[in-house]
């Protein structure tokens, strides 16, 4: 789902609120034992990030795909300059800074639970099944991202976001994924 810019967050019933990370978007896809990761103009992101593949294949549940920002937080803010250093040709330059600045994988929908294609379900479900398989990873560098149903938290995460956020993506809990 592509965000889009408004003036306002939406306000009554049936919104969820999350904070928009200032990052790469990424697609995560795992069939049985291979993981792949994929930019939403889908290039293929795998050789770049090496540790949150390796991070994402120890989820015991197969069969899923997570959408989320690939992010690098250092201190109370995200590196996209650190993030752009990852898109580096050499091979060994790409494993020293995943070791000297890793990235991590913010995670906020769920499209495919094993078994479950979830992109037409509504926001709560794919929800459910994102923590679901975010309890079973339990692996740091895999955060959840926050959420709120309350329009004044998301208006503090505006007015208090600093380096970290890029805004509030504003979401209606019955949607579906759309493209």
């Amino acid at each position: 789902m592509e965000a889009r810019l408004a003036d306002l967050l939406p306000d009554g019933p049936g919104w969820q609120y999350e904070p928009k990370w200032d990052g790469f978007r990424c697609l995560a896809f795992r069939a049985r034992k291979a993981v792949a990761l994929s930019s939403k103009t889908g290039k293929p992101l795998n050789r770049f990030f090496p540790e949150v593949v390796e991070r994402l294949a120890r989820i015991p549940a197969a069969d899923w795909v997570l959408d989320g920002e690939l992010i690098i937080p250092q201190g109370d803010i995200l590196s996209f300059e650190a993030l752009q250093a990852r898109l580096h040709p050499a091979e060994s330059r790409v494993r020293k800074l995943s070791v000297e600045t890793p990235a991590e994988l913010m995670l906020f929908d769920c499209l495919r639970a094993p078994g479950i294609a979830l992109h037409q379900k509504a926001l709560v479900e794919r929800r459910a099944a994102l923590e679901e398989i975010h309890w079973q990873a339990r692996e740091p560098g895999l955060p959840l991202s926050p959420r709120t149903l309350d329009r004044a938290v998301a208006e503090r995460w505006l007015r208090h976001g600093g380096g970290a956020l890029d805004g509030v993506v504003a979401k209606r809990l019955d949607g579906p994924y759309t493209l």
